[in-house]
């Protein structure tokens, strides 16, 4: 080795420049041996960047007695260094210093760590060729696939490794060899020698020189199969917040439970909850015990139907030794293999679910109980079978007591919602008229129908209200909103209608009244801060549509308020719509209502609905109301038949109903001219005595002798006080039909009040003894005058 000592003179020719790119070892001095330029290779060896030895001698690289070069880090490198002249002219300019590793001896440091990296990394590595042939692998990879590394070289991965993914990952090495780019993906494979598949991620690059060319391929796989369990997870918890909870029925929730499980996570799921929370109920506490329970929910990967096991609605009782019943008795989730002993016993008590077992090869199963709100509402059955090799673990149970418990509130809302609507359901039909009205002038027919689904009971109804004069009222409203408010609210109106139809307000009036009533209330709710018990909730909103039918005259008069307009059916079948003007809906108190008369032929058919029964999402309103009227015009033997074939007709699939309908029909009668006698009066107390003579004669054509003494003092006092405080014209009508109704009209607007006479008066017990002799009796008002009526009871033969 040569003394760098003796070196001298400047090195003026050579400048130090960027750092040779080359893995030879050099190193270019100047004339006093100090560093100028330093090789890639000289940095690897000696572990001195450019920077650290740049202007230093060379001589401090050899170690203290000067007989070998060290690394950087103090230990002595066995090379053979080199040291050459550069001479320029006669003077000496510098040195090129190259260093060689004498044979046997080990490679680089860092060369050493790269390959240590390579074996030991518990990563499975291995490199290929352009043309996808084995160049080297790690000892994991060997592990992993159980294949030596020497079996590998110069081999593909499809020669020793079997199946669609290995043929899948070798395709995607050879398009990296081929296009330079990286690619990713992932596989869910049983590697040689497991028992059970895991999940890898592979990433597979190229390996390039400095000039960016391939010259082999790398790939690397990561086992990430308890990530990948995780991720799994999560996504069926995802998964099952979106999907559970959209149905507000019981039997809908438990089928989408175990829609959600089905498949990715069991073999077979069944639902099964104590009968009470079908009915809405909250269920006793259960005890120890053989338990009886109703199916919600069964399904079966292999169909996805019930076929093979029990349906819905399906009533079971589960022995003691159940897991049903000990999860319902004890409130926890159990975890068993089929082999347990406490299985062994439930299934020799069993035999239908031992069966069952044996025929679908069940191996594990999981029973998780349903609790919300503190209480327990059933339990899921969750089970593997054959198809799924892999039993249920512990990481399992606690996925399925998140997931039960997510569909336990959800049931729980939908055990609520069942409740509230068989409350509001029934209330509703509480407030309805049961059965059709027997009424002298029409002929009736209606059906409610509350929404289907999951939409509550709403506020759609109709009356039939007789009123004196055999005239009949027929009326239709709807309540906007749902629920029991709304149901409430329906039968407050329907109560406020008949005490306005009670005192005979015509349509026009009936519904202004209403709409004060409405407003009013509206308006105390808002100032007081609360609803009273008879308040009715104005910003609900509510429809109706009024008629008033005078079988007599064959006249109907009509008004609405912001509700549909009826359709009539003349008896020729011909249909129309009855131009009605369009009022606005109750509380709104704007606009004043008007009436509409029109004449109806006997056997008319007026049909009154609510607007659930035109209105249809994928339809528009004009086809539903024009093949409503071709519905109303069907021949058929009688209105109960007419009410089903329009139901049907227009609301087929019960399900997709999001409102209310309300229909009601009537087909009119005509009062025959021998039940109707009348006379007009002269404005004279001597016709009093006439006409009292008179009506004997037609109450003995009648055959109601019986009535003759009532009849007359009625007539009596009634005429009288038309002439005595009343104007012209004065008319006296007799109707006869389930009742004999007395009626005097006169062109005075001036009511007629009872009173109790004193012992010492003359007058005054006229109206009081009407009122002890008839039933009942009444006075009505229109634009022409008054009418006062009475009405008595008769025994018709």
């Amino acid at each position: 080795m040569t003394n760098f000592d003796a070196m001298s003179g400047p090195f003026a020719a050579v400048s130090a420049s960027s750092l040779l790119e080359t893995r030879a070892v050099v190193a270019l001095l100047d004339a006093e041996g100090r560093v100028l330029q330093w090789s890639t290779g000289a940095q690897a060896l000696f572990g001195y960047a450019l920077d650290d030895v740049f202007g230093r001698p060379l001589a401090e690289l050899f170690t203290v007695d000067g007989t070998a070069l060290r690394h950087r880090d103090g230990r002595p490198l066995d090379v053979q260094g080199y040291l050459s002249s550069l001479p320029s002219g006669e003077a000496q300019a510098g040195f090129l210093f190259t260093a060689v590793r004498r044979d046997g001896a080990e490679p680089p440091l860092d060369d050493q760590l790269r390959r240590w990296l390579f074996d030991q990394l518990p990563v499975p590595l291995s490199i290929t060729d352009r043309e996808g042939r084995t160049l080297l692998q790690n000892q994991a990879m060997a592990q992993a696939i159980h294949v030596r590394e020497a079996d590998t070289r110069g081999r593909r991965a499809t020669e020793y490794l079997k199946g669609e993914e290995y043929a899948q990952a070798e395709a995607r090495a050879l398009r990296v060899a081929a296009t330079g780019r990286p690619e990713s993906d992932e596989f869910f494979v049983r590697l040689p020698g497991e028992p059970k598949a895991h999940a890898w991620a592979v990433d597979i690059f190229p390996l390039k020189n400095s000039a960016e060319q391939v010259h082999a391929v790398a790939l690397a796989a990561y086992d990430y199969s308890e990530l990948y369990g995780s991720r799994k997870r999560l996504a069926l918890m995802s998964e099952a917040r979106t999907r559970i909870g959209t149905s507000l029925d019981v039997a809908g929730t438990a089928r989408e439970l175990a829609d959600v499980a089905v498949s990715r996570f069991a073999d077979t799921v069944s639902v099964d909850v104590l009968d009470a929370v079908f009915q809405g109920d909250l269920p006793a506490p259960v005890m120890s015990g053989p338990v009886l329970l109703q199916r919600a929910a069964h399904l079966t990967a292999s169909t996805h139907r019930t076929e093979h096991g029990p349906t819905p609605a399906h009533v079971q009782l589960h022995p003691a030794s159940s897991p049903i019943a000990r999860c319902l008795a004890t409130g926890r989730a159990e975890l068993h293999r089929i082999t347990d002993p406490h299985i062994v016993q439930w299934l020799a008590d069993d035999p239908g679910q031992a069966a069952q077992a044996r025929t679908d090869g069940t191996h594990s199963l999981i029973t998780v109980p349903i609790r919300a709100r503190g209480t327990t509402l059933g339990v899921a059955l969750f089970l593997r079978h054959g198809r799924s090799p892999e039993p249920f673990s512990a990481d399992d149970l606690a996925v399925t007591e998140d997931l039960v418990a997510r569909a336990a509130v959800c049931l729980d809302n939908a055990r609520r919602f069942t409740r509230e609507r068989g409350i509001a359901l029934a209330l509703q039909r509480t407030l309805l008229p049961h059965g059709p009205t027997t009424h002298p002038a029409v002929e009736t027919a209606a059906r409610y129908l509350p929404a289907g689904g999951e939409a509550e009971v709403g506020g759609d109804w109709f009356d039939v209200i007789p009123l004196p004069g055999a005239r009949v009222g027929l009326i239709v409203g709807d309540v906007v909103g749902h629920g029991i408010t709304a149901s409430a609210t329906m039968g407050r109106l329907r109560t406020a209608v008949r005490t306005l139809a009670d005192i005979d307000l015509p349509p026009d009036e009936l519904l202004t009244h209403l709409d004060d009533i409405v407003t009013h209330a509206d308006g105390g709710a808002t100032e007081g801060g609360d609803e009273g018990p008879d308040t009715i909730p104005g910003d609900v909103g509510a429809t109706c549509l009024y008629a008033v039918y005078d079988p007599v005259s064959g006249s109907c008069s009509l008004a609405r308020a912001g509700h549909p307009s009826p359709i009539l059916v003349h008896p020729d079948g011909t249909t129309q719509i009855v131009d009605v003007p369009a009022g606005p809906p109750l509380g709104l108190g704007s606009l004043p209502f008007e009436t509409t008369e029109v004449t109806l032929p006997e056997g008319s058919l007026l049909a009154l609905f609510t607007d659930g029964l035109i209105e249809a999402r994928d339809q528009d309103i004009d086809d539903r109301i024009d093949e409503l009227r071709r519905t109303l015009a069907s021949p058929v033997s009688s209105l109960e038949e007419l009410c089903d074939i329009t139901l049907g007709a227009l609301h087929s699939d019960s399900s997709s109903r999001t409102d209310d309908i309300a229909l009601l029909l009537a087909r009119t009668r005509i009062l025959d001219e021998h039940q109707v006698a009348s006379w007009d009066l002269p404005n004279d107390p001597v016709v009093v005595g006439e006409m009292r003579k008179q009506v004997g004669e037609q109450l003995t054509a009648w055959g109601l002798e019986d009535t003759l003494f009532t009849t007359e003092l009625v007539v009596s006092e009634l005429v009288t006080n038309a002439i005595r405080y009343g104007s012209d014209p004065i008319r006296l009508r007799l109707i006869k039909d389930r009742s004999l109704i007395c009626e005097v009209c006169d062109g005075s607007s001036t009511s007629p009040h009872l009173r109790r006479a004193r012992l010492t008066d003359e007058g005054g017990r006229g109206l009081f003894l009407v009122a002890q002799l008839t039933q009942r009796w009444g006075a009505r008002y229109s634009p022409t005058g008054k009418t006062i009526w009475a009405e008595q009871v008769i025994e018709t033969p």
